[in-house]
């Protein structure tokens, strides 16, 4: 039985030296991505770094799911490249504002519990398809932009360095917990890395050679925008979709991070925290988010289990951008890589290789297509979307191969067909098919007992089976409906002809 997560959970017992060290250590990985991102975009690097603290903070207070950790996230900004490049920021911080507030709309009309229907094969094949994107990212890393814009491959005694490093730092988070779980094995590594470069003084890649960091604190801020529908026209689109993918991504990282816990958290509670910090960048100059599965993983493998660590992470990145970013501006970009690398290792679904040959080839195909649609098109949502539809008609499928009828004639003449098995729009045809309106007896009994009345093509096809019957003056009646069945064929009434037959001998079990 799964313990259930209050909204604030301070009082419950927290491992405080746990929190503050994943905290820094989320701090760190965080400030790079975001950085990459919001370069990747056109966006000042601030903009990322102001995303990354906003979302983190926000989230970890009022979010649905401890230990879970949000910041300006690439598969959210990525869908907003094309109105930047042709509207502007201004537009940028009005659509962010925007899919705000139709993320918290989710979360307050309770929607957030639909990501229960992502089927598993579609979480092995999200998790696989980005566990290669986050390794995939870090090989970016050993390229260099020279004074000219040009990217080019490191060579080298460069390319030895970073990957020598790279390596050690791979090595450290692996070896470290069998030596001591004290300090958290990606902060170990960060911080043996640093003084590795420092004490020697080795030249390498840091964080410098992404951006700078330093600023101050956000200002509030009204997008600069005509309010107008034209202008709305222009960006409810591109809301809807970040919208989408920014909840999409943070509830299937909610259900990751259930699993890993065995803890349950609140779907629209995260909705509506994903919804108010997406707001709030909006108002304050920062470029959205979602949750980041990657440092996600790297607070749970911290030891975090509560909201402080999100909560640390978050004003840690703050302090950076206010005070320290001199020092963190010279951490070696290996030490992150390694750190990322052994995320990427940790986040694919292993046990999805080793039970490959015991799934159906309909759940191999689905999760090798929604892995191979998250690492080509790096579009999450899509990704998912296209799972939860093959996985819908594959059981779609399946369940319209198992209707069939049992048939037999009674002491009256009446012949009764027995159903088995549910009555909708993908067994519809079968069922149809399995009447003989021309040779059956004056009367006839469809009985229900162990089937159901799904949707609107079963009603059009038990009318239409009717009126076949009654063209030959016959008599075609339904017996033991449900309670939920008959409620649908209520509703139907004005446009559909069938006879239910009451039958006070069958008692229906209420619906819950």
């Amino acid at each position: 039985m799964k313990n259930t997560i209050s909204l604030f959970d301070f009082s419950k017992k927290i491992h405080y030296k746990n929190e503050l060290l994943a905290g820094f250590t989320v701090a760190m990985t965080m400030i790079p991505e975001s950085l990459s991102f919001a370069i990747l975009a056109g966006l000042s690097p601030l903009t990322g770094l102001y995303a990354a603290f906003m979302m983190g903070l926000v989230t970890a207070v009022l979010g649905g799911r401890p230990g879970m950790v949000s910041g300006g996230a690439g598969a959210t900004i990525v869908v907003l490249i094309a109105l930047i490049k042709s509207h502007g920021v201004e537009y940028l911080f009005a659509t962010v504002a925007l899919a705000g507030i139709l993320q918290m709309t989710v979360g307050l009309f309770k929607l957030g519990k639909f990501v229960r229907l992502i089927p598993q094969p579609v979480m092995y094949g999200f998790l696989n398809g980005l566990a290669v994107i986050i390794f995939m990212a870090q090989i970016e890393q050993f390229k260099i932009t020279d004074s000219n814009g040009t990217v080019s491959w490191l060579q080298g005694s460069a390319l030895y360095v970073m990957a020598g490093l790279t390596a050690l730092t791979i090595a450290v988070v692996y070896f470290f917990p069998k030596i001591t779980k004290a300090i958290p094995a990606s902060l170990a590594a960060i911080m043996v890395i640093f003084a590795v470069v420092l004490g020697f003084n080795i030249p390498t890649k840091t964080v410098a050679d992404i951006a700078h960091i330093s600023g101050n604190l956000p200002v509030f801020h009204i997008p600069q925008i005509p309010f107008t529908l034209e202008t709305l026209q222009i960006i409810f689109p591109y809301a809807l979709i970040m919208a989408g993918v920014g909840l999409i991504e943070s509830l299937l990282t909610l259900s990751m991070v259930d699993e890993i816990t065995n803890t349950k958290g609140s779907a629209n509670k995260e909705s509506v925290a994903q919804g108010i910090a997406n707001i709030t960048n909006g108002f304050f100059g920062g470029m959205g988010g979602c949750a980041m599965v990657a440092q996600t993983l790297v607070n749970l493998n911290a030891g975090s289990r509560a909201r402080l660590s999100g909560i640390i992470a978050s004003l840690m990145i703050l302090i950076i951008i206010l005070f320290g970013a001199p020092v963190i501006e010279k951490i070696p970009m290996a030490a992150l890589v390694g750190v990322m690398m052994m995320v990427a290792i940790s986040t694919f679904q292993w046990v999805s290789i080793r039970i490959v040959n015991k799934m159906p080839r309909s759940d191999i195909f689905v999760g090798i297509t929604v892995a191979l649609i998250t690492i080509l098109l790096h579009n999450l949502a899509l990704a998912v979307l296209v799972g939860v539809i093959i996985s819908a008609l594959v059981f779609a499928w399946d369940n319209a191969k198992r209707i069939r009828a049992r048939k037999h004639i009674d002491e009256k003449g009446i012949k009764h067909y027995e159903i088995y098995g549910p009555l909708f729009f993908g067994s519809a045809t079968s069922f149809a098919e399995k009447f003989d309106p021309l040779n059956d007896p004056d009367e006839v009994v469809i009985d229900f007992k162990e089937s159901r009345i799904v949707d609107m093509s079963a009603i059009d096809a038990l009318d239409k089976l009717s009126r076949r019957y009654k063209q030959q003056n016959k008599t075609l009646r339904l017996r033991h409906l449900s309670e939920d069945c008959r409620k649908i064929l209520k509703n139907a009434e004005a446009v559909v002809e069938i006879d239910i037959q009451e039958d006070p001998t069958y008692k229906v079990m209420p619906e819950k």
